[in-house]
């Protein structure tokens, strides 16, 4: 949403951009697109016909060279050109504002004296303001703690421009990521594997316990019916199933209960 809004905030410059034809009015066109309130991408007008014959220019040149460091550029890089035009104080303001969002990307907690320091701002009071209206025009998410001097930020408006040439690097930091993520997906798939391999040998030993319990409760529901050849076969399987299923100590001990029990029955019989 911020972006759409900086983009239809920078549309009449653009379209004032086409009747610009002289290098004083792109000049004054620079001038009045980078003291706009909600204009903080350039890219598009950095890049209309008019406004590159300045770099033609001898006396005007400098003012693409401006342009091009609201779009792309940082307070710092402002601070190293003697040679450029004098900033106005929205123009000051919004540059600052600028120079802030890759400072909140590269740390999540800011503190105050970095950022003074790299702002270049007097007193704690005037960065709080700086933030709030950083805050309030949507450039970036954060909470103020001034108790502590620290600065945490949550969110970080898209709004720069990219820099000539920071393609390739963009696109290598996207490739790493990538395969990061391919990575992370390919361990969760072996470990959704060994999980669902794990169920299934849970089951087939549950099934087979089960099995092994039905066919002592028929031996044992048989007991008077069945000789004792079909009843050893009985035990025999049920000591089979048991002990696939890895219990199979308990169902010959079970037999043998079983067994010495029927004996002593017959005993009393006879």
């Amino acid at each position: 949403m911020e972006q759409t809004k900086a983009l239809n905030a920078l549309e009449p410059f653009l379209a004032l951009s086409k009747t610009a034809t002289s290098p004083r009015a792109a000049s004054d066109l620079v001038t009045q697109a980078t003291s706009a309130p909600n204009t903080f991408v350039f890219a598009e007008l950095i890049h209309t016909p008019n406004i590159q014959k300045l770099r033609e220019s001898q006396e005007y040149a400098l003012y693409l060279t401006l342009l091009e460091i609201f779009a792309w550029g940082t307070w710092e890089d402002y601070k190293g050109r003697t040679d450029l035009p004098k900033l106005s104080e929205k123009q000051h303001e919004k540059l600052l504002m600028l120079t802030l969002l890759p400072l909140a990307r590269s740390h999540a907690t800011l503190t105050y004296p970095a950022l003074m320091s790299a702002l270049d701002l007097p007193t704690p009071r005037a960065l709080e303001q700086l933030l709030t209206t950083a805050i309030y025009a949507g450039l970036l998410t954060a909470t103020l703690d001034p108790a502590h001097s620290v600065v945490s930020v949550t969110s970080v408006a898209p709004l720069r421009d990219l820099a000539p040439g920071s393609l390739p690097a963009l696109q290598a930091t996207l490739a790493s990521w990538s395969d990061r993520c391919d990575s992370a997906l390919e361990d969760l798939e072996l470990r959704v594997a060994e999980v669902r391999k794990a169920a299934v040998e849970r089951e087939m030993l549950r099934r087979k316990k089960e099995r092994a319990l039905e066919v002592m409760l028929q031996l044992g529901d048989d007991k008077g019916k069945g000789g004792g050849k079909a009843r050893d076969e009985g035990y025999e399987d049920a000591m089979e199933i048991d002990e696939q299923g890895g219990s199979g100590r308990q169902t010959r001990g079970t037999k043998r209960g079983f067994a010495g029990g029927f004996s002593g029955l017959g005993k009393r019989l006879g």
